[in-house]
Order: structure tokens, then sequence, then C-alpha cells
């Protein structure tokens, strides 16, 4: 691994456990042991390295949804990916949205980074409720979001059945749309 990537894993694992603004850099670049030069050389400041850490959280987990996007039903495979990451990285709550509530007034491009990367997943669920309906639901689709967004929050406070539970009411509202269908 190289010290970018291995940065940015550490500082990854870091702002999980103990949130962004209130943790030192040092405590940031402890795990992979860099010093705040190299930091500084790789991100420009630790608000650079927030920004490198949200873009790698977005990319991995968006490939694990591409993995599962050919599958019977795109949509209900969202929460199984869903379930099975959690399972792996802990039910914290959405690492993006918390981090968005942290620099909410200190840092723009992170607020922004963090619509955007919440736009382009609301999008990619619009993609799949079309390719299970056959047609563009708009509002289905939010609610499908709104459901997976609310059971990653509700998770980190329950456990993870809450996935199930979304899940269900996510199949629900496809069932009832396709029998409502002109």
């Amino acid at each position: 691994m190289d010290k970018r990537t291995d940065i940015i894993s550490g500082a990854a694992a870091t702002f999980e456990v103990e949130g962004f603004r209130g943790i030192g850099v040092d405590k940031v670049l402890a795990p992979s042991g860099a010093s705040t030069r190299t930091l500084y050389k790789h991100f420009g400041s630790k608000d650079g390295l927030v920004l490198a850490v949200l873009e790698e959280r977005h990319r991995r987990f968006n490939r694990r949804l591409e993995c599962a996007r050919d599958h019977d039903d795109a949509v209900a495979v969202l929460f199984d990916t869903q379930r099975h990451w959690l399972e792996e990285h802990g039910a914290r709550g959405c690492m993006l949205l918390r981090a968005r509530a942290e620099f909410s007034g200190a840092s723009a491009e992170i607020v922004a980074l963090v619509r955007r990367q919440k736009d382009e997943f609301r999008d990619m669920i619009a993609a799949r409720v079309q390719a299970v309906l056959g047609r563009h639901d708009n509002s289905l689709a939010t609610q499908i979001w709104l459901l997976f967004e609310g059971a990653t929050a509700a998770a980190s406070v329950a456990d993870l059945s809450v996935i199930d539970e979304a899940k269900a009411a996510a199949v629900s509202l496809l069932e009832a749309a396709r029998r409502s269908a002109p």
C-alpha cells in the first residue's frame, strides 16, 4: 500500500470512531505512522484529508453496490449490501452525514462533497427503481432512498434488523408501484 492510501485508511478508521473536527492531526496520523509534513504533502490540510477519506468511502461503497447491480431485484439487494457493509464496518450512522454535520459551518467544500455524493446515490437508486419497474418513478426512488438512509441511522441506535425492516418496506413499495402501473 502506498503512503497516501495508508494515511487514508488509518484516518478513516480513526474518524469513524473519534469523529472529525475534535481530533488532533497526530492522532489521525498515528495508525499510518505518517508525519504532519507527509499529511500536508499529500492532502494540503486536515480538511483535505477528510475530503480524501470521504471520497474513498463513497467510492468503496459504490463499488460494493455495483457488484450487486445486476441482481434480480436491484433495489432489495441495496439493503443486503447495506447490512453486510454495516456488519463489516460497524453501525455508527453514515460517515458522510456525520462529516457534513461536523463541518456544516466550517467547510463549504466538505458540505458540497457530501451533497454531491448523496445526490449521486439517490440517482443510482432512481436508476434501479426504473430498471425494476420499467419506468421512472421519482417519488418512489426518494422513498426508498429515505428508507435506506433512515435504516443506516437507526442501525446505530437499534440493531441491524432495522435494515431488514427497511428492505421489506422498500419491496412493499415496489410491489404497490407495480400493481398501480397504468
